[in-house]
């Protein structure tokens, strides 16, 4: 179908700056911009810039006819991090890009922080940081807002604090319609806990309301080390689990990259309070190594955590994530780990490679946040006892070598998944902003959580419009 009818109505709707076609400068660079080289292949026809809540109503308002008869479809982009094709692109059609959708406003009599949806994380904590406080947002300062707060979202405080979508107490929503909508406790509450965790198919929303809390600096940093050490690790991770630690936050990764031509293992670790060197995290800390000028832990805070992070990032390469989660088994964690080693083979080859596997622990103090303060639809409970996320990362250069790179990522998730069902150790979720398109997160939340998310969708968007005129991410009827 030719989109000129609805580029023409756009046109008609808005000023010119705010409708950047293709062959413009300004279009090559919004749509080159994306953490993923997989995003900035798609093409749309066109890219919409609203400036105001008001904007986005009455591009729904405008776009609706067009794509509930099925002339044109659209997305929805907010930082553009999240490496999955089609996500928050679409080709031939009209992405709405929300950047220019800023501002941060800071009410410290509720503790509430009321965030637009352009911003990114690091924003955010620079806003908060003069006045001691944080909230449950990315661990990279790069990261958008909604990409996370939409799909459950792991912080440097989730132990502690949950998810980062536990922590949305209200957002504001443009529904199909073009009508503006709060939802949260007592106000649309089927809404907000969709929300929690249900992605893009309800609504564009345009502003989050977070509670914050009381936050100074915390001991964290990377500490890098031979592969050899990983399986004590694994162990250590374990039996750090069984434990209550609600201050820690842990991720520990096995890498092969290009550069360095050989595998390589990272801990990633946070002791959320202002304690130098916590006895507590020793056992991730004190590896024998050669490496240790790479080690950065220090007393830091969240801003210079999360720019630590975001400075780790690879913009512009081809970039795939795929997960799962298990049961905090050792065993099944060790499978992984020798998995990974077979894998990677398939792969050292690929220029400019780097080809990861990254345990990131979910304790039970983190869980029982999923069904706290009207819950969210993961699905993640504590009565499951501690899990771990499973996450396959791969960045590349070189889209011919697209096939080879993602058929190696699936090779070792799938060699993972069948060893953990065989121990029974499986766990059905699968967290929405690391999956690829051949998973599923909408139906990793139970037959329960799914149908409330359908019913939710019917309910508010009647007409399907963010079913099928925003077929990027993981739909609810698929």
């Amino acid at each position: 179908m030719s989109t000129a009818p609805v580029i023409a109505a756009l046109k008609e709707a808005f000023p010119a700056d705010q409708l950047h076609l293709q062959g413009t400068e300004e279009f090559d660079k919004l749509n080159g911009s994306y953490l993923s080289a997989l995003e900035n292949d798609i093409t749309p026809a066109a890219i919409f810039l609203p400036k105001t809540t008001n904007d986005v109503s009455t591009f729904l308002v405008t776009i609706k006819p067009f794509a509930v008869s099925g002339d044109v479809a659209f997305a929805i982009r907010g930082a553009g991090q999240q490496p999955l094709p089609g996500c928050a692109n679409i080709e031939g059609g009209v992405t709405v890009d929300l950047c220019l959708l800023t501002g941060i406003d800071l009410n410290l009599n509720t503790g509430m922080v009321s965030i637009a949806a352009g911003e990114r994380w690091g924003a955010v904590y620079e806003k908060l940081h003069d006045h001691g406080l944080a909230v449950t947002g990315s661990r990279s300062a790069k990261g958008g807002i909604g990409g996370l707060a939409l799909s459950g979202g792991l912080s440097f405080f989730s132990t502690r604090e949950g998810l980062i979508c536990d922590n949305v107490m209200r957002y504001e929503v443009v529904l199909a319609s073009g009508e503006v909508v709060e939802c949260g406790t007592g106000i649309n509450q089927d809404l907000w806990r969709a929300l929690r965790g249900g992605g893009n198919n309800f609504g564009i929303v345009t502003r989050y309301h977070m509670r914050t809390f009381k936050q100074g600096p915390f001991w964290g940093g990377s500490v890098f080390y031979q592969p050899d050490n990983f399986l004590e690790q694994i162990n250590a991770l374990v039996q750090h689990l069984q434990g209550s630690n609600e201050e820690t936050h842990i991720m520990i990764s096995l890498f092969f990259a290009a550069q360095f031509r050989k595998p390589m293992a990272l801990n990633q670790l946070y002791y959320t309070r202002e304690v130098e060197k916590p006895f507590v995290l020793d056992t991730f800390t004190e590896i024998p190594s050669e490496m240790k000028q790479l080690n950065s832990m220090r007393m830091t805070t969240l801003k210079d955590a999360a720019a630590e992070q975001a400075a780790m990032a690879m913009d512009g390469q081809r970039c795939a994530y795929m997960n799962t989660m298990v049961k905090a088994d050792a065993a099944t964690l060790k499978t992984a780990e020798k998995a990974f080693h077979r894998t990677h083979e398939l792969v050292k080859d690929v220029e400019d490679v780097v080809f990861s596997l990254t345990f990131q622990p979910h304790p039970v103090s983190l869980l029982q946040w999923c069904i706290l303060n009207g819950g969210n639809v993961t699905g993640l409970s504590p009565t499951t006892g501690p899990l771990v996320s499973i996450l396959v990362l791969m960045n590349w250069k070189n889209k011919s070598d697209d096939s080879k790179v993602l058929s190696a990522g699936r090779t070792l998730l799938s060699t993972v998944e069948t060893d953990a069902a065989k121990r029974r150790q499986t766990v059905p979720y699968k967290y929405m902003n690391y999956a690829f398109d051949d998973q599923d997160p909408i139906g990793s939340y139970g037959q329960g959580n799914k149908k409330r998310l359908q019913d939710a969708s019917r309910k508010y968007d009647p007409d399907g419009v963010f079913q099928k005129g925003f077929p990027g991410g993981f739909k609810l009827f698929a």
